[in-house]
């Protein structure tokens, strides 16, 4: 296979990146790179523990003169999330990720790019195999499903790591040190369907939001980005108080931590009814080519009619309330922190609607730096569905990384990138999650910071990576591990 980037430096560094990169590594289907880490450590004979939930911890003594310093833990997560534009071809389960490069970034040809977090396992390779870098004694750990709950941070066994300073490389801002983040928790309400016989006469129609960019539902909440979900149901809702229609489908996003790009409703109308709905939808084009004029400026929608038919459809009572569901669950900033200006406190993302033959299910991932609110938006959600008939349930409850005022990694991490660039760090907090909240229930007394190179629309497929900004992270990473 093509070598897309062995001209890039650091050599290795890029070498461990596009090889992982032919490892298909979506959440849930980490068994093969978690496999590939084990014969990675097995060839560089160095100790390495996979768990039952396929994380790997891999363990490099110290370099001469090293000794006596204390263990540092790198840490990052092997899955990667999986989006990939409408018209490209690609299964995310076997294919690998076609890499190319423009000026100084690398991207993905259709998809995510995986440099979160691929670029942890770069680094963090380079690093095992390198016979000439000084460094304390290394615990290497790769996590499991980060990007779908933290399952394997979760699972951890904390018996299988000694160190106490861990730095996490999953952050996506050069210059910028992560020293705390919000806490998660993923909710999926679920409505009952009640089907019935479509009526004689009825035509099928498919209606289609299209053009949204979509993002991170952490990093890229306050970016004002269109959410398809949410698009969709003000069309739905405006057109329901005009006519009325049966719902066979409701199917939007595919990730709940990734604001949705596209969502499907498919509508049973009559042939009476078809043209109010052409001047409903043109109508709500032109509403949300104004309000989305800076961030989504792509955005339409489309309707078709189908050749399909469809015997069963939603009840009106159903119909009625999948859309108010759609509606009325919370999405978007909920609140703002009063002691950080301009960082969001508190967040949903509705990013995944789906319709079983039983349900249409509803997915939001909750974030919060404040448990209280976190909790607060629970409730909100659990009031809404239970009126409306529907029940809701969570998962993967995290808890968020609180600043550290004594930190003595950070005040290394400081120390260093003032020797190096005569400017200070900034110091920040995130409205996104990283592992390392669990980390501090899990191990107690851990010193803990994040850090990484640019990063650029991620969880989208226009996920983007600095070539300069890695080699740049690179050289301070090693910096810090000669002053630790």
């Amino acid at each position: 296979m093509e070598n897309i980037l062995k001209d890039l430096n650091p050599v290795n560094v890029f070498k461990y990146f596009e090889e992982i990169s032919r490892i298909p590594r979506g959440s849930a289907n980490e068994k093969g790179i978690s496999d590939y880490l084990v014969s990675f450590a097995k060839t560089h004979n160095l100790k390495v523990i996979q768990d039952s939930n396929l994380n790997v911890i891999i363990k490099k003594p110290a370099s001469s003169g090293y000794e006596s310093s204390p263990i540092v833990i790198l840490q990052g997560h092997m899955d990667m999330v999986c989006e990939k534009n409408g018209d490209t071809v690609h299964d995310f389960l076997k294919d690998p990720i076609k890499l190319h490069i423009k000026e100084d970034m690398i991207y993905a040809t259709g998809t995510t790019l995986g440099a979160d977090n691929g670029i942890a396992i770069a680094m963090s390779l380079a690093l095992l195999a390198a016979t000439d870098i000084p460094h304390p004694a290394l615990e290497v750990l790769i996590t499991t499903e980060e990007e779908t709950g933290m399952g394997g941070a979760m699972g951890l066994d904390a018996k299988n790591i000694q160190g106490r300073l861990l730095i996490n490389l999953d952050s996506e801002e050069e210059g910028k040190l992560l020293v705390s983040c919000a806490g998660g928790v993923r909710a999926t309400t679920s409505l009952p369907i009640t089907w019935e016989k479509s009526e004689e006469g009825q035509i099928p129609c498919l209606l289609k939001v299209r053009g949204l960019k979509g993002g991170h539902s952490g990093m890229d909440i306050s970016k004002g980005k269109g959410n398809s979900n949410k698009v969709m149901s003000r069309l739905l809702k405006d057109s329901a108080s005009t006519f009325e229609f049966n719902l066979v489908s409701l199917m939007g996003g595919s990730k709940s931590n990734a604001i949705p790009r596209e969502m499907d409703a498919i509508i049973m109308i009559t042939s009476e009814q078809l043209e109010i709905l052409k001047e409903t939808l043109e109508k709500w084009n032109i509403i949300f080519k104004n309000e989305f004029k800076v961030s989504d400026s792509e955005i339409h929608l489309e309707m078709e009619v189908l050749e399909e038919k469809f015997e069963k459809v939603f009840s009106k009572d159903t119909t009625r309330k999948a859309i108010d569901l759609l509606v009325t669950l919370p999405n978007g900033i909920q609140t703002m922190s009063m002691e950080i200006p301009d960082l969001v406190q508190s967040s949903t993302n509705l990013g995944v609607v789906t319709t079983t033959k039983e349900f249409v299910e509803y997915h939001s991932a909750v974030r919060s730096s404040v448990k209280s609110l976190k909790e607060d938006i629970l409730v909100t959600s659990k009031v809404i569905s239970e009126a409306l008939g529907a029940n809701i349930e969570t998962q993967s409850d995290y808890p968020d990384w609180q600043y550290d005022a004594t930190s003595k990694l950070r005040n290394v991490f400081q120390d260093v990138y003032k020797k190096m660039y005569r400017v200070e760090p900034e110091i920040v907090a995130i409205h996104a999650g990283v592992e390392c909240g669990l980390f501090k229930e899990k191990f107690g007394e851990i010193d803990m910071i994040s850090f990484g190179p640019n990063l650029y629309d991620v969880h989208t497929p226009d996920e983007h990576m600095s070539i300069s900004s890695v080699k740049n992270t690179w050289d301070y990473l090693l910096e810090v591990l000669k002053a630790i």
